[in-house]
């Protein structure tokens, strides 16, 4: 069993930047895909960032390209996600997860469905 940690959040204005850090336990960290969700009140659950196992391949969700970056430290078992410019519609919980299927790529559904889960950090952004 994973165990998948975040850290990070809190409460910001628009227009100011937050970094969010997952730690995920297990010698096979470096084998795994990782992924950031979200999810607001009232809305569905989206996949934000994912990061392969390499760390050579990221996708985004479209409203976050361009200031959200996702990278990970295989050697601290680590992976971040940088957001900048952050906007009111950001607001939301935000989830790391771990991957179950070694070295498969990222794939938000599939990931969401199988993969492991932390308990989420809160994000806020006023306007």
């Amino acid at each position: 069993q994973v165990q998948v940690m975040e850290s990070g959040g809190g409460l910001v204005q628009a227009g100011e930047n937050m970094n969010l850090s997952c730690t995920a336990s297990g010698s096979a960290f470096g084998s795994y895909a990782m992924a950031w969700f979200r999810q607001a009140p009232g809305k569905e659950r989206e996949g934000v960032a994912c990061i392969t196992y390499s760390g050579i391949t990221t996708i985004y969700t479209e409203s976050v390209k361009g200031r959200f970056t996702i990278s990970r430290d295989n050697f601290k078992n680590t992976v971040d996600l940088q957001m900048n410019s952050l906007k009111p519609e950001d607001t939301a919980k935000y989830y790391c997860v771990a991957d179950s299927r070694k070295n498969y790529a990222c794939q938000f559904q599939r990931i969401a469905a199988s993969g492991y889960w932390g308990q989420g950090t809160q994000v806020t952004v006023s306007s």
